[in-house]
């Protein structure tokens, strides 16, 4: 099997990139010959808005470059991570006018959601789904804040399902967890044609010690992230668990005036993903205080694989993917006071942080392996395979 793996690597690197590469990875270690094919999106400040408006809803030079790489070696398959903005599903017709099997990884909501999250003003929103044109997001400019922005984004949305591109040029579909795959389906994309997979981290760096005295956050700092809700909690747990913050994003200069002003707050910046797996394994917990659904944060395999603990906002996938008691602890999200409880809860009970830290390892043993996800994988690509061949055939009779 030949695959060309696509992305567009976003401008400030999160676990979209980071799932990109552990997959390209695990295929080549496999056996399976991976090249891959990338945009960076920082060429978006460099051509200007109005060309990344047109590239958004069709590339025209990325269309003709997908096809003529796919013609000048014959891959069988383009696994497709992030189109947005600049790689546009184009590609997909591309792909298909080469008779390559196309799969796409839904790392977000985009295909339904202009902002690609489902929320506004710090709220769940669902205004836009199963809309042919969303224009609530254009109104509310969800996307970055813009009016034109979320037009751009819009008009990719309704021009593609009236081509056909969501329903009949992509071969199958993968979902991060079952809320998700259930979001797609009231969004109109076939039942059929999507697979749930989970992400995963390897190499296995190992269940940790537990031992330093701290909790830990790890990721973008961006309002729907809970960034503001977990600041606000360590105005009230202090020092009784101090807290490390690793990350960038919008809300950095607010996180550095929190650690200013609050001695329990140590803020790191932005660490490479060596150091943020180590402090995994010396923290007491981490905290994932997300107010969107969220795909699947690749952060709980890693917590897992720690043997880790979290305390984590029950929404959208979240809710599932955190055992309650048993792999950490649920508050409710965007719920400043619900959070403290649940950690004072985790502080008062010391006695129960080492059954957490097992469950955590075991799930992690169960179900976000590199072996697991390697045959799940190969699975999905079968399936799109065969789905092009019945439609090529299909076609020649």
């Amino acid at each position: 099997m030949r695959v060309l793996m696509v992305h567009g690597r976003y401008q400030i690197r999160g676990g979209e990139d980071e799932v990109f590469e552990a997959e390209r990875r695990l295929l080549q270690e496999a056996g399976i010959e991976v090249d891959s094919h990338e945009e960076d999106n920082r060429r978006v400040d460099q051509q200007g808005r109005l060309q990344t408006a047109l590239d958004t809803v069709w590339s025209r030079r990325c269309h003709a470059g997908i096809r003529a790489r796919l013609r000048a070696k014959p891959y069988d398959l383009m696994h497709v991570h992030n189109f947005f903005p600049l790689l546009s599903p184009a590609i997909y017709h591309a792909a298909q006018a080469e008779g390559v099997a196309v799969v796409q990884t839904l790392h977000n909501y985009r295909l339904l959601c202009p902002a690609g999250i489902f929320q506004r003003a710090g709220r769940v929103c669902e205004d836009c789904l199963g809309r042919a044109v969303a224009w609530p997001a254009v109104l509310h400019g969800c996307y970055r804040g813009s009016r034109a922005g979320s037009a751009a984004v819009a008009a990719m949305q309704a021009g593609h399902w009236l081509l056909g591109s969501w329903r009949h040029k992509v071969d199958r579909y993968i979902a991060l967890t079952e809320f998700g795959r259930q979001k797609f389906i009231q969004g109109g994309l076939p039942a059929a044609r999507i697979a749930v997979k989970p992400n995963f981290v390897d190499p296995d760096p190992g269940i940790g010690q537990g031992a330093g005295d701290f909790a830990l956050y790890a990721g973008r700092l961006n309002p729907e992230k809970g960034v503001r809700e977990i600041l606000a909690a360590w105005q009230t747990i202090g020092p009784r668990l101090p807290l490390r913050i690793m990350g960038d994003g919008p809300l950095a200069a607010e996180v550095g005036q929190a650690a200013a002003s609050n001695p329990a707050i140590t803020y790191l910046g932005r660490q490479p993903i060596e150091q943020v797996i180590a402090a995994m394994g010396e923290a007491r917990c981490f905290i994932l205080a997300s107010t969107w659904y969220e795909g699947f944060p690749r952060v709980i395999c890693e917590c897992y694989a720690r043997g880790l603990p979290l305390i984590a906002s029950a929404i959208g996938p979240i809710a599932d993917i955190v055992q309650e008691g048993r792999t950490g602890h649920l508050f409710r999200p965007g719920d400043v006071a619900d959070l403290i409880a649940k950690l004072e809860a985790f502080l008062a009970a010391p006695e129960r942080q080492s059954a957490l830290r097992r469950a955590a390892r075991a799930a992690f043993e169960a179900d976000y392996t590199a072996a697991a996800n390697l045959v799940q994988l190969q699975a999905i690509y079968a399936a799109a395979l065969a789905e092009r061949h019945a439609a090529a055939s299909q076609l020649a009779s």
